[in-house]
């Protein structure tokens, strides 16, 4: 047997079949599965057959993957990849074993040679930093960098984006912009290096979904485990929900709004979304950055918090409250004299699905007494962002907390329509 052969193994009454590929050590075989993951197996006690010889040239394959080819064709939609940095675009730093933001758009290019010839590509760098260093002023950065993409004629525009911080960041964009063409957010789970990244996949599908006939701002990463489908959801619904699976991202309150087939390249859009060129661009990159959000938990001691949040002299504060909407009987005289002295204050629920109603229970009608704002179901991570946006472009940014803007609050609350 070689590597490029497929394989079937057996091994301590467990059987997988893959394709066998290149070891390092001459104890243990390492098959690709179907799924797209790798496995290890120790070469003594493994049985093995081959299925089929020669299915897939590993060397070729190795060759082909240093280097990217891009050329411009007329025929093809023209993409713009913005790096943000992130896993997408990272690679190894053998001194320390961590993983670090190297790559910039071009380098991506290089590292996903399977993107070619699907359209011409313009690349260009926001930022190089891993998703927790993210910030407003790198939000404001790549709003100005999609506007200039969209003015030069783009047809769609993906941006490279670290995974924990990308929920914050698409919602952003989705409060910013009103965009005549798709504003797609990607990334990996796992580092190009590391035989089960997704980042050729998700890749892959994002530029069909910056070519497709949509005009919103969306995540595309992968909807199971395997290499088979990526989920395009709207980008005010969506949150991480895994700390390392491939299909970490999920659509809140309901399903996604598409999804791209990887094998047939297909996209399509399961709910109702706003279509390609149906609106002028249009940006208000302005935030008011003096905003936190705070999660509520039983025994938080009252008094230190509300001398933290005098402090702090805020202009407005999520909190991110129990079941329907509560927080401590004894907390809710501080959110009281923080909304007396200015302050816009938002509950939303730290329940995952659901959303807030301060008019069932006496702690929640004392709250709208207060004067705190419900939220409906939006994501709390979603309602600091829009809370920001809407303190810094609107009138009455209270009031918008409990109106839809931009698919971030939803009139019901059933995932399963």
């Amino acid at each position: 047997m070689n590597p490029g052969d497929r394989v079937r193994v057996d091994r301590a009454g467990v059987t997988n079949e893959g394709v066998l590929m290149p070891s390092s050590t001459s104890e243990h075989l390492v098959v690709k599965l179907d799924g797209g993951y790798n496995v290890g197996v120790d070469r003594a006690d493994a049985e093995v057959d081959v299925l089929e010889t020669d299915v897939y040239d590993v060397e070729d394959a190795q060759s082909e993957s240093s280097t990217s080819e891009i050329a411009f064709d007329d025929d093809l939609p023209t993409v713009s990849l913005i790096s943000t940095g992130g896993t997408i675009a990272s690679t190894v730093d053998y001194r320390t074993g961590a993983v670090t933001a190297q790559f910039d758009a071009e380098d991506v290019l290089r590292a996903v040679p399977d993107l070619a010839g699907r359209a011409n590509y313009r690349g260009r760098v926001v930022a190089n930093i891993l998703s927790e260093n993210m910030t407003p002023e790198v939000w404001r950065d790549l709003a100005s960098a999609i506007e200039d993409e969209i003015a030069a004629g783009t047809d769609g525009i993906v941006v490279m984006h670290g995974t924990d911080t990308m929920q914050f960041t698409a919602a952003a964009m989705s409060f910013v912009l009103d965009t005549p063409v798709p504003v797609v957010f990607t990334g990996s789970q796992r580092s190009a290096d590391r035989p089960s990244s997704d980042n050729v996949m998700n890749a892959v599908c994002a530029v069909e979904a910056a070519t497709a006939d949509c005009a919103e701002v969306m995540v595309c990463m992968h909807a199971s485990e395997s290499d088979d489908v990526c989920a395009l959801h709207r980008g005010t619904r969506v949150r991480k929900n895994h700390t390392s699976r491939r299909d970490a991202f999920e659509t809140v309150g309901a399903k996604p709004l598409g999804e791209v087939d990887y094998e047939s390249e297909t996209v399509t859009f399961r709910r109702d979304h706003a279509d390609r060129g149906e609106t002028d661009f249009s940006a208000a990159p302005d935030l008011n950055e003096n905003v936190d959000l705070l999660k509520f938990t039983p025994g938080m001691d009252v008094d230190a918090y509300a001398e933290f949040l005098r402090g702090r002299d805020l202009d407005g504060l999520v909190v991110e409250g129990t079941g329907l909407g509560h927080v401590h009987t004894e907390f809710i005289p501080v959110l009281e004299e923080l909304v007396e002295s200015g302050t816009v204050v938002a509950m939303t629920t730290q329940c995952i699905e659901g959303r807030v109603c301060d008019r069932v229970y006496d702690t929640g009608r004392d709250l709208l007494e207060a004067g705190v704002v419900e939220a409906g179901d939006t994501l709390p991570g979603t309602a600091k962002v829009k809370l920001m946006w809407a303190l810094a472009n609107l009138e009455d940014p209270a009031g918008a907390m409990g109106r839809d803007l931009a698919g971030e609050l939803q009139e019901r609350s059933v995932p399963w329509e």
